[in-house]
């Protein structure tokens, strides 16, 4: 599949893939900004702002207005690590998706009445889905309790509904002026547009944008975590929760790879062996899970479980050290080995088949180092051993790298 690359003088990096069956084209940008680029004192902005983009400029009043009326669809997600923008239209009317991203990039007007449309908007997200959800508020707390300097100890919705509540249009502005740039984003294509038109686009639409000289955040490093750190809470929910959180790398890291490849032993699927031997034959918990963050800086490997009635939390835990122990001291067999590796091949390919997912995907990959590392990653996967698990798991299993948060149901609970 090949990539082919434009770099505008400003600094914006097109990525294109032609694809001549398609009907459709895909066109993603990608600004390399998320949660991890804000101030404590104002957490959640980042996101807020992904709303405050579709409010429209004086040029396009209604962002999603003339998308719908050329047979286009458009989203986007905040991450800690970016922001990302996503527009599909049939392919006779890709121009507009350049239009009016370049549009956005430079044009959003930051009124009192806007950000306090957005801003009631990501208070009730942040109610709804966080505060007011059983087990919403897990991930911020449990990123509070693995973080004490880096940014990412607080989640993408933010620590609290008055940081969204009072920032400022002033600072909301500074933020825009900041990160919204051509020289911190990434333009990426795919579908049925070809290389030359491509270029003719973004050219057209985006080189008169001025660079605005964006550099990467310097960000505080975490301390190595050396004892471990408990939490207990008692919320309105149906079942008990046990909640780990281990300290692991990030992308560049060597043990990014390995990592990934213990989660997926413990969780991915119904033959992981966490579901096979603590829910099905032993029913410690009902549901239970594992991954890994896939963050840029240094991150965490997860273990989310819901406790089965009868059973302590105590009994949880302990049942879980034993399975994680079993990793540290024990060589992975080879056939469970091959099972992972095919299963995450399995799942890598036909994820890209989907040309929007291929096209953010080629974005994040720019942005990192280059587009064409996304297909390097089966081979990262494939080429870690039994050896590397089990070492990898020693450390990473350390009782002191490890957050426990006992997420209790109160006593009045039902359930």
């Amino acid at each position: 599949m090949q990539i082919n690359r434009h770099k505008l003088d400003n600094g914006l990096r097109l990525v294109h893939i032609h694809d001549a069956a398609s009907q459709m084209v895909y066109v993603n940008i990608l600004y390399g900004v998320g949660a991890r680029n804000e101030q404590p004192e104002y957490t959640g902005i980042a996101h807020l702002f992904e709303h405050l983009m579709f409010e429209g400029t004086p040029n396009v009043p209604s962002f999603d207005e003339p998308l719908e009326c050329a047979g286009g669809e458009n989203n986007a997600y905040t991450t800690n690590d970016i922001t990302n923008y996503y527009i599909s239209l049939p392919k006779q009317n890709a121009e507009l998706a350049f239009w009016l991203e370049s549009d956005r990039m430079c044009n959003v007007q930051l009124t009192d009445e806007s950000v306090s449309v957005q801003r009631q908007v990501v208070i009730e997200e942040f109610k709804q889905s966080y505060l007011n959800c059983p087990y919403g508020d897990v991930s911020i707390i449990l990123r509070s309790m693995a973080y004490k300097k880096h940014p990412y100890r607080w989640s993408t919705i933010g620590r609290k509904t008055s940081h969204i509540a009072n920032v400022s249009v002033e600072v909301l502005s500074d933020f825009y002026s900041r990160y919204y740039a051509p020289d911190n984003a990434v333009l990426s294509v795919v579908g049925n547009l070809s290389f030359e038109d491509a270029v003719a686009f973004t050219e057209k639409w985006f080189a008169d944008i001025p660079a605005k000289g964006v550099s990467a955040p310097v960000l505080p490093v975490e301390e190595r975590q050396e004892r471990m750190r408990r939490k207990s809470v008692r919320r309105n929910v149906p079942e008990n929760a046990l909640y780990m959180a281990f300290h692991m790398g990030g992308r560049d890291d060597k043990d990014y790879f390995p990592c990934d490849v213990i989660s997926d032993i413990l969780a991915n699927g119904y033959s992981g062996r966490l579901m096979t031997r603590l829910v099905k034959r032993k029913r410690i918990f009902t549901k239970i899970d594992a991954y890994i963050a896939g963050s840029e800086d240094p991150g965490l490997l997860r273990i989310n479980g819901r406790v089965a009635p009868g059973v302590t939390m105590k009994q949880a835990e302990e049942a879980l050290w034993n399975e994680l122990d079993e990793l540290k001291n024990k060589i992975v067999p080879a056939a469970e080995m091959r099972k992972v590796r095919n299963r995450f091949e399995s799942e890598f390919t036909f994820r890209n088949l989907n040309r929007e997912n291929l096209a953010s995907n080629i974005a994040l990959f720019e942005w990192r180092t280059c587009a064409e590392h996304l297909f390097d990653e089966v081979g990262h996967y494939r080429s870690v051993t039994a050896e590397q698990v089990r070492n990898t798991a020693r450390e990473l299993f350390r009782k002191g790298n490890c957050s426990v948060l006992y997420y209790l149901k109160k006593e009045n609970s039902k359930g």
